[in-house]
């Protein structure tokens, strides 16, 4: 992730000192480097107003002012919620006040007298950190709309694909990997007749149940292997002597891992004898 030179040069940049002198000396340096978009106030209770309006790139403050200083000027810019980062290059004569400025949020900090070149190296590469800072914050809100969207898109297929699955079948089903189901719709404990059990091979029935064991045998192979299996049909003795015909296809479920995790699918009653 690269900061082009046209994008650097069209930064927004603040200049606040109460020095007319400092600022045309800064407001010349800076236009002279081809800055394009430099404005400048020597009222330090305008600041945090100025900069929730235009979000500055960069502010050059300085530290010694009167009514307002530059470290109560921070203070009010950090409750500027829309900005997490505080664009602040301090201007100081103080060399104490370096230290404490730094501890205050400041980036980072310029001495007076200015050193030209100094100057200059320092506001480029503080501007440079904050674009990076702003083009990575604004992919990872991008990335975030974009997850929700696919996110969306995913339970609306999802909520598609089992209306039709209820359409086209008596029930649609889910199970874990230990066969036991997790999510039923459909009226498949009056056609089977019992609490919810795992398919006919998924897991061990009671001989009671009815199932014809070859075909038990037959699914369970399937499941063993992980397989598909497409309109799969099975019989099950009710204990009053009634025969049921039972018709399912199911598919394997596997996670991001590739762990299988268990099965879905739809089931039909052929019919009643």
């Amino acid at each position: 992730m690269m900061i082009s030179a046209p994008e650097l040069l069209n930064a927004s940049i603040l200049i606040v000192d109460d020095q007319e002198t400092n600022i045309e000396l800064l407001l010349a340096l800076l236009e002279g480097a081809g800055y394009q978009r430099v404005t400048s106030t020597m009222d330090p209770t305008e600041v945090c107003a100025l900069h929730r309006k235009n979000q500055y790139d960069l502010i050059l403050l300085d530290l010694q002012m009167p009514v307002m200083d530059g470290f109560q000027v921070m203070e009010g810019l950090k409750t500027n919620e829309q900005d997490a980062y505080l664009p602040v290059l301090v201007i100081t004569a103080q060399p104490g006040h370096k230290l404490r400025a730094l501890t205050a949020g400041a980036k980072d900090f310029i001495s007076k007298p200015f050193d030209v070149v100094e100057v200059g190296t320092r506001i480029h590469n503080l501007l440079e950190v904050r674009l990076l800072y702003k083009k990575l914050e604004g992919y990872s809100k991008e990335l975030e709309l974009t997850v929700a969207e696919r996110t969306a898109e995913l339970r609306e297929s999802e909520a598609r694909f089992r209306s039709l699955a209820e359409l086209a079948s008596d029930w649609y089903w889910e199970q874990d990997e230990t066969g036991s189901f997790t999510k039923v719709s459909g009226p498949v404990l009056e056609m089977l007749g019992m609490q919810v059990p795992p398919l006919p091979g998924a897991a061990p029935a009671p001989p009671s149940r009815g199932w014809n064991q070859e075909e038990r045998d037959e699914l369970q192979a399937i499941i063993a292997e992980r397989r598909p299996f497409l309109n799969f049909t099975f019989n099950r003795v009710q204990a009053d002597g009634r025969r049921q015909r039972f018709q399912v296809s199911g598919e394997p479920m596997f996670n991001q891992s590739c762990r299988f995790v268990g099965y879905r699918g739809v089931g039909v009653e052929l019919n009643a004898d």
